[in-house]
């Protein structure tokens, strides 16, 4: 349970930080060249769930996301030991679902600011938390299937 906690404080205080630090710098819709062509900082205000889908849902998107880490913690307290791929995945989505809580509670919108050219939503630390740590939690899953092992 300690991996989850301090997994998923480091990345809502990352995430956190870094809204912090665009919204009180940039000016919304402004965009600042990292990589010219390729990243950007843009600072948007996202009402919506990914790609800005059903805007000003707040209430919604809280009840989800509150079911969604009560699912987290209840599965990774269910794990048995080991599984360390599992559980690293599972605190990480904790940590950008927190993350993304805490900018509903404060308004109704997310903040997003990390634009990729090639990539069309903007996005922040918690949304990349939240896609790295289902990438892992899959790789973990299907490294522990019974197929895998030679056993059907």
């Amino acid at each position: 349970m300690h991996l989850l906690l301090i997994v998923a404080a480091a990345v809502v205080g990352l995430d956190q930080l870094s809204k912090y630090i665009v919204s009180n710098t940039m000016e919304t819709g402004q965009s600042i060249a990292v990589i010219r062509n390729f990243l950007y900082i843009t600072y948007l205000r996202n009402p919506g769930a990914a790609f800005g889908m059903l805007p000003y849902r707040t209430v919604f998107f809280i009840i989800v996301t509150i079911l969604v880490i009560g699912f987290i913690i209840y599965y990774y307290r269910t794990l048995p030991p080991g599984f360390s791929l599992l559980r690293f995945g599972l605190a990480l989505q904790l940590g950008g679902a927190l993350g993304n809580l805490v900018d509903r509670l404060r308004g109704t919108y997310v903040i997003d600011f990390i634009d990729v050219t090639i990539f069309p939503p903007i996005f922040n630390l918690a949304d990349t938390a939240i896609v790295i740590g289902i990438i892992l939690f899959l790789i973990g899953f299907w490294r522990m299937s019974p197929a895998l092992d030679g056993k059907q």
